[in-house]
C-alpha cells in the first residue's frame, strides 16, 4: 500500500526527493552528527529548572519566574512547523547551523544577562533555535533512513531524550549548587560548537536542494506563530494563571480562534504555503498529529503528577520522589528503542500502536487506583506500564506519519507533529494541576486515562500502511 498522494508544491523537482538508498556506512554518522542537536535541545527543556529559583532571585524578577521555562517554550513551540517548511524548501544543512548559531549566541546572552527582561527576552529567542535543532534533525534522519528501517537507529534518538530527562534536572542541580545558575548557558558553548561541525559534516551527504525560485510565505508564517502562541497560552496557563471564565481566557481564546482563520485563509489562497493544508486531508497524517497531541498529554499529565503523588500522598522528600519516578522515565526510554525494532520487523506501525495505547490506559486506570497505603513496589508497576506504553508508541507516531506525508512535506508534517506534541503537553500539565487541585489525584490520574482512550480510538480508526523499505 502506497501512501496517499498529495500535491506537489510549486518550485518542488525530483532533485528534492533524494530517493537514493543510503548505505549503514552513510546513515550512521549522519544519525550520530544530529542526535548531539537533539541532546542539545532536549537537554535544555530539563537543565534550567532546578535554577530558575536562583535565577528569579539573581535578576530581581521572582513574579516572572514561570516565564523563564515559559518564554522558551512558547517560542519554540510557535517556530517549529516554520522550520520545518523551510528546511523542506532549503535543505536541512542548510536551516540546522544557523539554529544552532542561534541557539548558541542566545545562550550567551542568557548567560550574560543582567535584568529579567533580557532574560526572557533571550529565552524566548534560544527557544526558536531550540526548535530548528529538534526539527530539522528529526526530518533529516527521515530523509536517510527508510521508515522501515528507522527502529535500527532508534537506541540514538531514544539515548538522548533519555539523557536529557535524568541528567538534565541533576546536572542543572549541580551547575547551580557548585558553579552558578549561570554555568548551565554556558556550558551550551562548547555543546553548540561540537553540533554545529558535527551535524554540517554529517548532513553533507544529503543531496542537494533545487527550490528554484520560491516565494516564503511571511505572512503565513506569522499569523500561524501567532495563533500558536494564543492557543499555548491559554492551554499552559488556563486554570492557573487565570480562571478558565475570565478575560484573559477569553481573549486568548477570541485570538486563537481569530489567527487560526486568518492563518487558514492564507494558507488557502498563497502560491506557496508555509502550511500546506492538504497535509491535514491525509488521514493518516491527521490521525498521527491527533495521537501526538493526546499521548503528550498523558505523558506530561503523568509527569506532573507522578513527583507531586510521592512528596505529598507518600511524604518523601524531592530526591527520593525522583528515585521513584526514575523507573518510569527508563522504561520509556527501553520502550522507545523497541518500540522502532518492532516496527521494522513487522513492516507496520497500527498493531504496536494500538497495544501501546492501551498498556498507557491500563496503566492510568492503575495510578489512579493508588491511595496512601498502595505499596510502593505496586506504585513502581503501574509506572512502568505507563512509561513503556508511552514510549513503545512514541516512535511509532513519528514513523507513522513520515511514512505517510508525501516525500517534499516531510519536514512540516515533522515540524506539525512536534507543535502538536507541545501543545498536548502543555494541555497535559495544566488539566492535570486543575483537576489535582479540584479532586484530588485518583481524578487526576482518571483524566489523563480519558485521553488515552480517546488515543485507542483513534489508532483504531487509522488506516494500517505498509512501512516503505526505500526511501
Amino acid at each position: 500500500m502506497q501512501p496517499i498522494p498529495t500535491p506537489t508544491p510549486p518550485g518542488y523537482s525530483p532533485a528534492m526527493s533524494g530517493t537514493r538508498n543510503f548505505t549503514h556506512q552513510e546513515i550512521l554518522p549522519v544519525i550520530r552528527g544530529v542526535a548531539l542537536a537533539i541532546l542539545l535541545s532536549a537537554l535544555d527543556q530539563t537543565i534550567v529548572v532546578p535554577a530558575v529559583p536562583k535565577m528569579a532571585a539573581a535578576l530581581h524578577g521572582s513574579h516572572h519566574l514561570a516565564w523563564i521555562v515559559s518564554a522558551y517554550l512558547l517560542t519554540g513551540t510557535a517556530a517549529t512547523p516554520v522550520f520545518g517548511k523551510l528546511s523542506d524548501i532549503y535543505g536541512r544543512r542548510q536551516l540546522l547551523q544557523p539554529a544552532i548559531i542561534l541557539f548558541v549566541a542566545a545562550s550567551l546572552g542568557c548567560a550574560l544577562a543582567q535584568t529579567m527582561p533580557q532574560m526572557l527576552l533571550l529565552r524566548a529567542i534560544q527557544g526558536i533555535g531550540g526548535a530548528g535543532l529538534i526539527t530539522i534533525a528529526q526530518t533529516a534522519i527521515a530523509d536517510v533512513v527508510p521508515p522501515r528501517e528507522r527502529g535500527r537507529y532508534q537506541i540514538y534518538m531514544s539515548g538522548m531524550w533519555g539523557i536529557a530527562s535524568i541528567a538534565g534536572p541533576i546536572l542543572g542541580g549541580a551547575l547551580t549548587d557548585f558553579l552558578s545558575w549561570r554555568a548551565i548557558f554556558w556550558i551550551n558553548l562548547p555543546l553548540g560548537a561540537l553540533a554545529f561541525f558535527a551535524a554540517g559534516r554529517a548532513l553533507r551527504v544529503l543531496p542537494p536542494r533545487a527550490p528554484g525560485k520560491v516565494k516564503i510565505d511571511f505572512l503565513g508564517a506569522l499569523l500561524l506563530m501567532a495563533a500558536i502562541t494564543a492557543w499555548l497560552v491559554f492551554c499552559s496557563s488556563g486554570g492557573r494563571d487565570f480562571p478558565w471564565i475570565s478575560v484573559a481566557a477569553a481573549v486568548c481564546v477570541g485570538a486563537g480562534t481569530v489567527f487560526t482563520a486568518l492563518t487558514i485563509l492564507q494558507e488557502s489562497r498563497a502560491a506557496a504555503p508555509m502550511l500546506p493544508l492538504h497535509i491535514f486531508a491525509n488521514p493518516v497524517v491527521l490521525g498521527g498529529l491527533l495521537l501526538s497531541f493526546t499521548n503528550s498529554l498523558c505523558t506530561f499529565g503523568a509527569t506532573f503528577l507522578l513527583p507531586l503523588y510521592f512528596q505529598y500522598l507518600r511524604h518523601t522528600s524531592a530526591a527520593i520522589s525522583g528515585l521513584y519516578t526514575t523507573p518510569f522515565l527508563l522504561s520509556f526510554v527501553m520502550m522507545s528503542y523497541a518500540g522502532g525494532h518492532i516496527a521494522r520487523r513487522i513492516g507496520r506501525t497500527k498493531p504496536t500502536m494500538l497495544a501501546a495505547l492501551a498498556a498507557c490506559l491500563v496503566g492510568l486506570l492503575l495510578l489512579a487506583s493508588m491511595g496512601r497505603a498502595t505499596p510502593i513496589p505496586l506504585c513502581i508497576l503501574y509506572m512502568v506500564i505507563l512509561g513503556g506504553g508511552i514510549g513503545l508508541v512514541q516512535p511509532n507516531i513519528t514513523v507513522a506519519i513520515q511514512n505517510a506525508a508525501a516525500k517534499q512535506d516531510v519536514g512540516i508534517a515533522t515540524g506539525c507533529m512536534l507543535l502538536f506534541r507541545a501543545i498536548g503537553g502543555a494541555a497535559g500539565a495544566t488539566i492535570a494541576g486543575t483537576t489535582l487541585l479540584a479532586a484530588g489525584f485518583s481524578t487526576a490520574f482518571f483524566s489523563c486515562a480519558l485521553a488515552a482512550l480517546i488515543a485507542v480510538i483513534i489508532a483504531a480508526l487509522m488506516r494500517d500502511l505498509s512501512l516503505r523499505a526505500t526511501n
